[in-house]
């Protein structure tokens, strides 16, 4: 692996990870917390939407996708928050069809031929280094927000009601919530693509949960955890010639089932 760092690609690919993990890890850890997988699954997948509109309008594909994803995000927060018991339907219409018009778009795009399964599985070892900035932009705002409103995400997090009884904008911090969220997808699009944002957002998490008593605790190791992973998974694609994306999934599954495997020998042991 130390010698495929000699080459720009792989070190823009590794730095790449690595600011992606942060996002995984203080974005990812909300989710898995609230609950709020399968709105994330949601932005997620309707994000292809804007990749059709980019390549459809000749606009850049980041700053489109990330305005698209920011008002899927916003309309699935206003869904979720007036219609609960039919929430899970929309969101699923919603999914559907930001990804066909998104296909549509793309079919309809004059004289380009695109590569969908580098936007749906990734693409890491192809990240230029003008992205990097991107990421880095994305991951400071996520740390300065969740910085400054940490006690109310708590609160959010864990109690909702009480929040809202105490005065917390609960409101207003789910919308933030997921704002993050589709900054963070746009930025995981590069390095996983869309189909498995939602496994790297959650499986760190979802195994720092476990060890920690604390929401920031669990922020700090599902960051390490995912940078972890994502070196593993490219250290693998390397060795075995895989694609980059789902190896450094694969590298998380192979974690998760093994700490929850872990999980059940000691419950069930004397």
């Amino acid at each position: 692996m130390f010698e495929a760092l000699q080459y720009e690609f792989m070190r823009n690919a590794l730095a790449a990870g690595l600011l992606a993990s942060v996002a995984c890890g203080v974005i990812g850890s909300l989710v898995v917390v609230n609950r709020i997988g399968f709105i994330t699954g949601g932005i997620a997948h309707a994000a292809y939407g804007g990749i059709g509109l980019a390549f459809f309008m000749s606009w850049a594909v980041l700053p489109t996708t990330m305005g698209f994803c920011l008002v899927i995000a916003l309309a699935m927060g206003w869904i979720t928050q007036r219609q609960r018991e039919r929430s899970d339907t929309v969101i699923g219409v919603l999914w559907a069809v930001g990804m066909a018009i998104g296909i549509i778009l793309v079919d309809l795009s004059p004289g380009y031929g695109v590569d969908l399964l580098s936007f749906l599985f990734g693409s890491i070892l192809a990240v230029p280094r003008g992205d990097l900035w991107a990421m880095l932009a994305v991951d400071l705002v996520a740390l300065a927000v969740v910085l400054a409103f940490y006690k109310a995400f708590l609160a959010l997090s864990y109690d909702g009601e009480f929040a809202r009884a105490r005065g917390v904008p609960v409101g207003a911090l789910y919308y933030v919530l997921l704002l993050l969220i589709a900054g963070a997808v746009v930025m995981l699009m590069r390095i996983v693509g869309l189909i498995l944002v939602i496994a790297l957002i959650t499986i760190p998490p979802f195994i720092a949960e476990r060890f920690v008593r604390s929401l920031g605790g669990m922020m700090l190791l599902a960051t390490g955890l995912s940078a972890v992973f994502v070196a593993g998974g490219l250290w693998v694609s390397y060795a075995f010639n895989l694609t980059s994306g789902a190896s450094i999934i694969a590298v998380g599954a192979a974690a998760f089932l093994a700490v929850t495997a872990w999980g059940r020998i000691g419950h069930t042991s004397p």
